[in-house]
């Protein structure tokens, strides 16, 4: 519950500081993006650079982890098979001392 609260006071921190920086960064300059052309306030093109960096940032780590979770279920499979295996090969043990070859004494 502390988590929730103190993620939220700081996100509400981050977008007030953000809204006073485009407020204090009020220098227009035109922007060419291809086909399109429009006019946007430094502060504002510099949240959304930021913003955009950050969505690059997630999608990176968003691969990274879910070649870590992939890597995670080909070991969890590997172990059960080795479990399996060493659990065949154990009773097969446990059979061979449970069951002594019989001898003719005669």
């Amino acid at each position: 519950m502390l988590r929730r609260v103190v993620f939220g006071l700081a996100l509400a921190g981050i977008a007030l500081l953000a809204m006073l920086f485009t407020a204090l960064n009020q220098q227009r300059f035109a922007i060419d993006v291809a086909f399109l052309e429009f006019e946007v306030t430094a502060g504002l093109a510099l949240l959304i650079t930021f913003a955009a960096g950050l969505l690059a940032g997630a999608v990176a780590a968003s691969r990274w982890v879910a070649a870590l979770l992939a890597e995670r279920g080909r070991l969890r499979q590997a172990l059960r098979l080795a479990e399996t295996r060493l659990g065949a090969a154990a009773s097969e043990v446990t059979d061979a001392t449970a069951s002594p070859a019989k001898t003719d004494a005669g």
